[in-house]
């Protein structure tokens, strides 16, 4: 290298307005073929490229872009394709991996489960009864049409094989060595093929590395790569780790390969780097700009940090680059034209992280002097906020530290006055929340929101879409009803509307699954409760029916993890503002006689810290805010919470510590494995697995629910069960939610009446 390079990890896949969401969408129901998706998607795809070589990063990544998901990519090129997929009768490779992803009507989708701690969603790889073949070297495929369209000399990026294999299922531990030596061959061809179309540079992911390794794991990362460099010499492979710092620091900057990606933003990775120095022989690429949040970086402070890594490592050995893929940050602020100045001037999105990126690289390399400007802006933008009105604190905002966060009688007291009261059946039935959200419930919205409706009109029609639906859970028999959720655009985003310190966005998008697009929303300020944000819909509901209706609100830990965190202050001390202001709402749906109020806490697993040291301050704030934010509610209101899946051994005590009543968890597509979570672990509250899939657009047997069901009963006693689905059913179409809920009633009473019949036999 003669100079600093800028790089770049990965880039947003869905595009400025969304529009690979809806060319998906078009393509899943029917509206456009195959090959006029692709073509569509290819644009996109190189439109994204092109504005990565016209803001001139040197290194631009290819290969990151994806259909649905750069995991199941991996799969796909590997042949790691399921047994109940391989004779499908599908007619082309894309739609085998849409099946993979989504499921059909005779095969229940893989599991999806979310990206280490991030809230982007991964379909797990199943390596049981799979022989791997190379089906096609798509990061050579990306690369020649980077080339031949944009002239662009790309950098292909491909998960890494310990990643990938960890990631997956299908496997004993013992057996990963022997696993691992079946892929090998396939990456080396890979990267051969690579090597011989003259690439560069290629980024292998592996995130894998910033997690608590042993020394098993360190041998098998070893011989992987030792074995790659053996057989393809000279190649220049950067060895790309992110969202951490890694663990067995001098032995993975001392493998055999071109370069080390180290996350200077996540971790400790500098301290590191001073302790044990930087190998001569390579690269060290540096991220620097945070690759997660959206907040402007103070590029004098990261000169600065780069400065300091310039004194172990040479300057013309050093990429300068964003910490992580920035597939976790909207696309440009540009396009939000209604924010306050004060607040868009402090973000950054990804076209301005690229920007960032390369004046740092600039700075690096011909001195500070030469990005003066730069420097000046973006320390007056992010000075300009933090002395702002925003973050001042208020008279009116209540201490945390004021407020008793247990309730006043413990669980095995307290259960009893809420059964008498609610007078539940055994295996009580209800959903998670949210209903189907069709195309003219969004339509109605966006007429109200561009004033095409007045406020009352859009009201009334929220009413009659509540009514529809109570009216349909009575009639399908569903014991706990809920109002549907429809004037609520996100679980997240709605109360980010409703509390103050919140700031939406109009643009800001990112992937959370599939085609599924969230707009986290900015936490710019102190955070305090306004006014109730959902009572009155919790009113309308419950006044139609006589049956119970849940109160639905998002969690503090939630809130906050799929949330852009301001980064002055400490994300537990913001964490306990949104505690304060939920239990301001709690008390208000109390109030009226709201006697189940579900506090959703889905990301609660997802924000564990990849490093097990520091689990427990994680998870003691969690769960402090959770039970701060519903400790002042009587004896006699039951509180629930919902959690997504994924390895609930590692957080049981904490789940437990919640102190909620009932709690539900996702489980379908992990196929019952969470169960034994539940056999090695004593839970004394009451629970609902999930017991159908909701994110798979396929409405599954009854016989199926019955089999989760009773699998269940035989770790959980038949009193302390719930039945529900095991998410939120907006995504879902009408009449498959209604299919499938009714089977799922259905089932509840069959089981439940088996449950008698037993009982009166003994």
């Amino acid at each position: 290298m003669t100079k600093v390079f800028s790089s770049n990890l990965g880039y947003p896949r869905i595009g400025e307005q969304r529009e690979w969401k809806k060319e998906l969408e078009k393509y899943w129901s029917g509206k456009i073929t195959e090959d006029e998706l692709l073509k569509e998607t290819k644009a996109l795809r190189l439109q994204g490229l092109k504005k990565q070589q016209e803001k001139e990063i040197d290194l631009i990544p290819v290969g990151d872009f994806s259909l649905y998901d750069h995991v199941l990519d991996t799969s796909l090129m590997f042949g790691v394709v399921p047994t109940r997929f391989q004779n499908s009768g599908a007619t082309s490779a894309l739609e085998t991996y849409f099946a993979i992803a989504r499921g059909t009507k005779d095969a229940v989708a893989s599991e999806m489960t979310k990206w280490f701690n991030t809230n982007y969603h991964y379909i797990v790889p199943e390596f049981d009864h799979v022989k791997p073949i190379l089906t096609e070297n798509k990061p050579l495929t990306f690369y020649k049409e980077a080339k031949e369209a944009l002239g662009i000399e790309g950098k292909p990026v491909i998960l890494g094989p310990i990643t990938f294999l960890k990631l997956g299922k299908g496997y004993k531990d013992e057996s990963f060595p022997k696993l691992l030596n079946t892929f090998l061959p396939l990456y080396i061809q890979v990267l051969q093929e690579l090597k011989e179309a003259g690439v560069q540079w290629v980024q292998v992911d592996e995130p894998i590395l910033g997690t608590n390794l042993t020394s098993s794991d360190l041998e098998q990362i070893k011989k992987a790569y030792e074995t790659i460099a053996q057989a393809i010499p000279g190649i220049n492979l950067i060895i790309q780790t992110y969202f951490e710092s890694v663990d067995f620091y001098e032995d993975i900057v001392s493998l055999p390969v071109a370069g080390i990606g180290l996350d200077f933003v996540h971790g400790d990775a500098l301290n590191a780097l001073r302790q044990y120095g930087f190998p001569k022989d390579k690269v060290l690429a540096a991220g620097v700009i945070d690759g997660r949040n959206v907040w402007r970086q103070n590029l004098e402070n990261k000169l600065g940090l780069l400065e300091t890594i310039k004194q172990i490592v040479d300057k013309d050995r050093i990429i300068v680059q964003p910490s992580s893929s920035l597939l976790h940050v909207p696309v440009t602020k540009s396009s939000e034209k209604l924010l306050d100045p004060i607040i868009k001037d402090a973000l950054s999105f990804a076209d301005e992280k690229l920007e960032e990126v390369v004046a740092l690289a600039k700075g690096l390399e011909n001195g500070k002097a030469s990005i003066v400007k730069e420097l000046e802006n973006s320390v007056q933008a992010i000075d300009t906020l933090n002395n702002s009105k925003y973050r001042k604190k208020t008279a009116s905002q209540i201490n945390p530290s004021e407020l008793s966060a247990d309730r006043a009688l413990p669980f095995s007291q307290r259960i009893s006055v809420q059964k008498e009261i609610l007078q539940l059946p055994l295996l009580p039935t209800t959903t998670i929340g949210s209903l189907p959200q069709t195309t003219e419930v969004r339509k109605q919205r966006l007429k109200w929101r561009k004033g095409d409706i007045t406020d009352r009109e859009y009201e009334q029609y929220i009413e009659a879409e509540t009514k529809k639906w109570i009216e349909i859970q009575e009639d399908i028999g569903i014991d706990v009803l809920v109002h549907g959720e429809f004037e609520r655009t996100d679980m997240v985003e709605y109360f980010g509307e409703k509390l103050n310190g919140f700031q939406v966005t109009k643009f800001g998008w990112v992937q959370s699954y599939g085609s599924r697009c969230v707009k986290p929303p900015l936490i710019f300020g102190e955070v305090s409760f306004d006014e109730p944000m959902t009572v009155k819909e919790s009113i309308y509901a419950q006044s139609l029916t006589d049956r119970r209706v849940k109160g639905m609100l998002t969690g503090p830990v939630t809130i906050l993890n799929w949330s852009f965190v301001r980064d002055d202050i400490s994300r537990y001390d913001v964490l306990n503002q949104i505690a304060v202001a939920l239990r301001s709402e709690i008390e208000e749906l109390e109030k009226n006689d709201i006697k189940i109020i579900q506090v959703d806490e889905p990301a609660l697993r997802e924000g564990l810290p990849l490093k097990r040291n520091k689990w427990n301050e994680y998870l003691d704030a969690a769960v402090y805010a959770f039970k701060l934010s519903t400790a002042s509610v009587e004896n006699s209101t039951q509180i629930h919470t919902h959690m997504c899946y994924s390895s609930f051994g590692d957080i049981f005590d904490a789940i437990s510590g919640l102190d909620a009543d009932v709690i539900s968890i996702e489980t379908s597509r992990s196929h019952g494995e969470l169960i034994s979570t539940f056999e090695d672990n004593t839970y004394d509250k009451e629970i609902g697995l999930g017991v159908y899939d909701i994110h798979s657009p396929r409405v599954p047997s009854k016989e199926e629910i019955k089999e989760n069901i009773n699998r269940a009963l035989k770790t959980i006693p038949a009193n302390q069960f719930w039945i529900n689905p095991d998410c939120g059913l907006k995504t879902r179409q009408e009449a498959e939610t209604i299919a499938a809920l009714k089977l799922m009633v259905e089932a509840a009473i069959e089981v439940r009446n088996e449950q008698f019949a037993a009982v009166q036999d003994n």
